[in-house]
Formats: structure tokens, C-alpha cells, sequence
């Protein structure tokens, strides 16, 4: 789809996979579609919730009554979380128009690019909600405050934590024999 997948990086990690834990390249895929899968249900079902919710604020009383800088975070927020609502179901449809046509290569890839930006907006959506509620509860300066606290809060646990497990983890160890794999689930 425009872009070649690297597979002189990947290689390694195959080897790693048929030596640790004895599986093929399609077992793999079915792996890591089940894995995605189950992180994409934990994520849906609070996101369409959310978005759900956001979808109903303009006819409560007292949203007429919200500052039009508000009103522009809440457009703004909604637009977020309907995109994140999208990206995060998007997988569903693309395994079904691909299914049966064995390209669960292209489908696993591409989820995980979905996912991951619809885990982007998911965040922005979250921030947004906070300088909602807290402009609308206090004034704007609190809630773009709390927006920009829950932004940090979301980087630093979304993206600099797995980065820095990453990182301590180091390289998958692909010179170790399988059988002296004290976790066979890594």
C-alpha cells in the first residue's frame, strides 16, 4: 500500500519467534491479530461511551450557556473522539474485506497503524474533556490547566513508560536458545 514493509529488520525477530517459541510466520500474524484484538476491545467499548456522551451535550440545558472558547474545545473534542471511535473500529472492517484472502500480514500491520492513531485522539480527546469540565466548572485558565496536566499524564504513561521498558528491555535476545528461556512468553 505505498510503503515496503523492512524485511531485513523484521528477520530477526522471525528466527526469534520459530526458535523461542516454535511458531511460523502465519502463527505469528494469528498472534498478533488476537493480541491487537483484545487491546482494540479494551479501548472501544469506553470510547464509543465516550463519544456517545459528548454527542449529547449540546441538547442539555445550560450548554447554550458555555463560553464560545468552550464551545470550540467541545467541537474540537467531539471531532477527536468520533475520529478515535473510527480508527479504533476500522480494523474490523478491513479484516473483513480482507478476509479469506490471506493477507492477515496486511491486516495486522495496518490495524496496528489504526490503533495507534486512534489511541492518538483517544488522548486528545481525554485532554479536551478536562479543559471542558474544568473551564465550565472553574474558568478556561483551569481547564486548559487540566487539559495540558492530562496530556503530560497521557504522554508520559502512553508513550514514555513503554518507550523506557522498551529500552530497558533491550534487544529481543535471538542468540538464546530456546530451551534455556527462563520466560517462553516474551
Amino acid at each position: 500500500m505505498g510503503r515496503e514493509v523492512d524485511v531485513d529488520r523484521l528477520e530477526p525477530d522471525r528466527r526469534w519467534n520459530e526458535k523461542a517459541r516454535h511458531e511460523t510466520s502465519t502463527q505469528r500474524l494469528d498472534r498478533n491479530w488476537s493480541s491487537l484484538l483484545q487491546e482494540l476491545r479494551v479501548v472501544q467499548t469506553g470510547v464509543q461511551l465516550l463519544t456517545g456522551l459528548l454527542l449529547t451535550l449540546p441538547f442539555h440545558d445550560g450548554f447554550e450557556d458555555l463560553r464560545a472558547e468552550l464551545r470550540i474545545v467541545y467541537l474540537y473534542t467531539v471531532a477527536c473522539s468520533i475520529g478515535a471511535t473510527a480508527l479504533l473500529i476500522a480494523p474490523i472492517g478491513i479484516h473483513r474485506s480482507m478476509f479469506r484472502r490471506h493477507r492477515l500480514d496486511v491486516v495486522v500491520t495496518t490495524a496496528h497503524h489504526l490503533a495507534n492513531a486512534g489511541i492518538l485522539l483517544l488522548g486528545l480527546t481525554l485532554s479536551g474533556v478536562m479543559v471542558l469540565i474544568f473551564g465550565a466548572v472553574l474558568d478556561l485558565h483551569a481547564g486548559i490547566v487540566a487539559g495540558l496536566c492530562t496530556a503530560l499524564g497521557i504522554v508520559l504513561c502512553w508513550l514514555v513508560l513503554p518507550v523506557g521498558l522498551r529500552a530497558l528491555a533491550g534487544p529481543p535476545q535471538s542468540s538464546q536458545p530456546a530451551d534455556t528461556d527462563p520466560d517462553p512468553a516474551r
